[in-house]
């Protein structure tokens, strides 16, 4: 696993622990709006898919007008109401210096929004690493492959040189939609019967064992 050009990253749940500020957001932006509250595992499910599609799959027979509330509502709590850390998992700035010493290219995948992406890039000091970034905003939610299409393009390179990381099933199905490899991690939203069943190269506990893989 040592020769891939590009390692294509997901951000929640894969490089930051942000998966307990996104629930806790989540569910005060449903009490807000007037939604019933989602139970933890329920938001969890939908993160790293664009947040209208995640509310839709969330909160059934959401109105246009809710979806449009919740947007506003889950923006203001994760950045201003909820104060829950998103520190980077342990060890990910590492990888990330290592992999770059040894010109890997790399770049995100992931379903913030710009201005969330752009946002936490910034304040874990890693936006420097990273060749190109892609949001669900931009483009077509997880798992539709457009995301990682685009990426390839851009940096002109083969599906056979790339490789996805990610910690739910949406980031391994989009994967194998685009036709490359892939690694999951156990340490952000699903398990690894959940992630085993998009064929991973291979399921890591740690991000310690993702750089003995790749570095």
């Amino acid at each position: 696993m040592h020769s891939y050009k590009l390692v294509i990253f997901d951000w929640d749940g894969t490089l930051m622990d942000s998966v307990d500020r996104i629930v806790s957001s989540m569910r005060s932006a449903a009490k807000t709006v007037g939604l019933a509250i989602p139970a933890n595992e329920d938001v969890k499910q939908i993160i790293g898919l664009s947040l209208d599609v995640g509310l839709k799959k969330l909160f059934l027979n959401i109105t246009s007008e809710q979806i449009d509330a919740m947007l506003v509502e889950y923006k203001y709590q994760y950045l201003e109401g909820d104060n829950t850390p998103t520190p980077l998992f342990d060890d990910a700035y590492s990888l990330l210096v290592a992999l770059k010493q040894k010109n890997t290219l790399l770049a995100v995948a992931t379903g913030k929004g710009r201005e969330g992406l752009n946002r936490v890039l910034k304040i874990s000091d890693t936006d420097h690493f990273f060749n190109t970034t892609r949001c669900a905003s931009e483009m077509a939610s997880k798992p539709d492959p457009q995301m990682l299409h685009s990426i390839l393009t851009e940096l002109d390179i083969a599906p056979h040189q790339a490789i996805m990381i990610g910690d739910t099933s949406h980031d391994l199905e989009m994967a194998q939609n685009a036709g490359i490899d892939s690694i999951g991690v156990t340490f952000g939203v699903h398990n690894n019967q959940i992630l085993q069943q998009f064929k991973p190269k291979a399921v890591v506990d740690s991000i310690s064992e993702l750089h003995v893989l790749l570095v």
